[in-house]
């Protein structure tokens, strides 16, 4: 089992300048695991106006849903990588095809250091800064992605996209932005309102938006930053990452993974702490199968790879889940989960809180 030197939103830049974000804790021997986030014009066009970047000499183009995927599976087949647990291929980069590694909390230092020249940077210094201060946290304890640490930001109209590492600072930082989203002044809740979703094509089946919106309002990590210098009102996401003493690879190629179809399903959540990070894993006691294979009132618990339902439920709430029941075979025994993940069915998988008219974990 491999030591790892890079972790969960670490970047890698190919040879051929597509780049690429580490995804998760758990990695074959020589590779990393990712997803694609971004290709450089030579190689890549996008109709979508979302995705344009540039640095003023080169221009990027950022991959949305699963376009990434198809895109490497279609013309870079040497970023495919086989993940012999699920025993089929997924994206991802051997150690050797690496020619950059970008890391966030070395792209904050260096964005910490600047003059802040352009009102982003700026924006940016002040989040820090305020989050710091109100939290008694340190700047070593952040770090910086995106757009931001790959030098194509737009000043006037990027949003900051900050990491935040380790399960008791991302708490620390939840418990400071709640109080300065009570306070005002500076911070807001991005999902207070609808706002940031109306008018989108919604295209998940099995989670409405009012759903969607109230799950995020409580992860508390999704802010917005009231900038009084540009009068801009700036998005700003604090992503939650393991620290290295929370890290351990536990890729085991002796392990395999059974399909055994689609699964529906009440379960009460009986531990959450891996919830904030990528994937989130939640413990389980199922409560009630409406469908899914036999086994399914046996399984342990919920894996999610999906950023929608990370944070989505905690340690005693009821859930409703619809997703793939995988069983996992190892030598010290064999267990079902239920996992969201990328799959034909992507916007039919579920996870969320059940309505319960006798608690308080209600959809308004």
């Amino acid at each position: 089992m491999a030591t790892l030197t890079l972790r969960d939103r670490d970047a890698i830049v190919t040879r051929e300048g597509l780049i690429f974000r580490v995804f998760g804790y758990t990695h074959p021997k020589d590779a990393y695991i990712c997803d694609v986030e971004y290709a450089p014009a030579a190689i890549f066009k996008s109709d979508n106006p979302k995705a344009f970047r540039s640095d003023e000499q080169n221009v990027f183009y950022k991959f949305y849903e699963d376009e990434g995927w198809r895109f490497i599976q279609g013309n870079f087949p040497q970023y495919m990588i086989l993940h012999e647990v699920l025993g089929k291929k997924v994206v991802g980069a051997k150690r050797s095809e690496i020619a950059q590694v970008r890391r966030p909390q070395e792209g904050l230092r260096r964005l910490t250091a600047m003059k802040p020249e352009d009102q982003l940077v700026s924006a940016t210094q002040k989040v820090l800064e305020l989050a710091t201060r109100q939290s008694g946290l340190s700047a070593e304890d952040f770090g910086v992605f995106g757009s931001i640490l790959h030098g194509f930001y737009h000043p006037l109209f990027s949003d900051i996209d900050l990491t935040i590492y380790g399960s008791s600072r991302v708490s620390k930082l939840r418990e400071t932005l709640k109080e300065l989203y009570a306070a005002g002044s500076f911070f807001c809740n991005e999902f207070e309102t609808d706002e940031s979703i109306r008018g989108k094509n919604w295209r998940f089946r099995n989670f409405s938006p009012q759903e969607y919106v109230w799950h995020q309002r409580r992860k508390l990590i999704y802010a917005l930053f009231k900038d009084r210098e540009s009068g801009r009102i700036i998005k700003t996401e604090f992503e939650p990452v393991k620290d290295w003493n929370e890290i351990s690879n536990k890729y085991d190629s002796s392990v395999k993974v059974l399909q055994h179809g689609w699964v529906k399903m009440q379960a009460r959540i009986t531990k959450d702490y891996d919830a904030p990070f990528i994937p989130s894993t939640y413990s389980i006691e199922p409560l009630e199968v409406s469908e899914g294979a036999k086994g399914a009132l046996e399984t342990k618990r919920i894996v999610s790879y999906m950023e929608e339902f990370r944070m989505q439920a905690r340690e005693g709430e009821t859930v409703y889940v619809e997703g793939n029941l995988e069983e996992v075979i190892a030598s010290r025994g064999s267990f079902y989960q239920v996992a969201l993940t990328y799959c034909p069915r992507y916007y039919e998988q579920v996870l969320k809180v059940a309505p319960d008219r006798s608690s308080q974990h209600h959809i308004v």
